[in-house]
């Protein structure tokens, strides 16, 4: 195991224990995260700022990685992230949901490259369609579309 799958594993462990300081330890100061949602954000307080947003809309969050890759100074899980919503959430648009209660199980897929032991770009993937759909946010006939493939 090299570097890069020992700081992604770490990285994972600390987010599903909600560890706070292990996960910032994860990253460099200037590092930067691509979001789906969220566009580019840089520097570790507002990468790890995005996780935490998470956990405050699902406090049950959890990964359970599929498969787990490694090349060089990158490593590539994908897996699926399950969270009941029952915290408000925070969106890219400023504006804060209430709790939906709804549960979702969205597919995902990370890449880190890692410099220095710490991760200096993470990738995030991940469906948005498909989570907003779950959490009853979409218009009905789209999640009737969405459903049926």
């Amino acid at each position: 195991m090299g570097q890069a799958r020992e700081v992604m594993d770490r990285a994972t462990d600390a987010m599903n224990a909600r560890d706070k300081e292990a996960l910032a330890a994860c990253y460099a100061d200037d590092a930067v995260a691509f979001t789906p949602d969220e566009g580019e954000i840089t520097g570790r307080d507002r990468v790890t700022g995005y996780l935490f947003q998470l956990w405050d809309a699902m406090p049950d969050l959890s990964y359970e990685s599929r498969e787990k890759y490694e090349t060089g100074n990158v490593a590539i899980d994908e897996g699926v992230v399950t969270g009941t919503n029952t915290g408000a959430m925070k969106m890219a648009t400023g504006e804060t949901l209430q709790p939906t209660g709804k549960k979702v199980t969205v597919r995902s897929c990370d890449i880190i490259h890692v410099e220095a032991g710490v991760i200096k770009t993470h990738h995030f993937y991940f469906d948005q369609l498909d989570f907003m759909g779950q959490l009853g946010l979409l218009p009905e006939s789209m999640t009737r579309h969405m459903s049926s493939h």
